[in-house]
């Protein structure tokens, strides 16, 4: 046994212990909490949002069970919640009309349907018809608008 070279001297190899999975690495801890930052973020706007958005969540009620001649009133309603009242409140006829197509990017109100809103509102009668499509521009419009 003197001779170093003797293959019954080899031992195995001494591994060292595996890696632990806990506690992670500082670059995991960063990573985390840029996520939680992130989700806290994101949750506080989303929830922002959908308050924010409650009046067009009531508008929306309303315009389903509203007669046809209130829908300009929803619509003024909803434009106050949005828009300062010195910019909205004193809007009729034509401006108003131009104000809700504008303001929803669309032309439903000068040239399409949604003309017919004001006809309804002082209580002027056009086919049931066109009163669905006025009901529908309206609907439109609230999801729409963008202040």
């Amino acid at each position: 046994m003197a001779d170093p070279a003797d293959l019954s001297n080899l031992r195995d190899l001494a591994l060292p212990p595996e890696v632990s999975l806990w506690p992670p690495a500082p670059g995991w801890w960063i990573v985390a909490t840029a996520g939680l930052a992130a989700a806290a973020v994101l949750s506080t706007a989303a929830v922002a949002r959908y308050r924010g958005n409650a009046y067009r969540r009531e508008a929306l009620r309303q315009l389903d069970t509203v007669d046809p001649a209130g829908i300009s009133t929803i619509l003024k309603r909803t434009a106050l919640a949005a828009w300062p009242r010195e910019q909205v409140a004193a809007l009729t006829g034509a401006a108003w009309l131009a104000f809700l197509d504008r303001t929803g990017r669309t032309t439903a109100f000068t040239d399409g349907a949604g003309r017919h809103i004001e006809t309804l509102a002082f209580g002027g009668a056009i086919d049931p018809a066109s009163a669905d499509a006025a009901r529908a521009a309206a609907k439109a419009w609230v999801r729409r608008h963008r202040c």
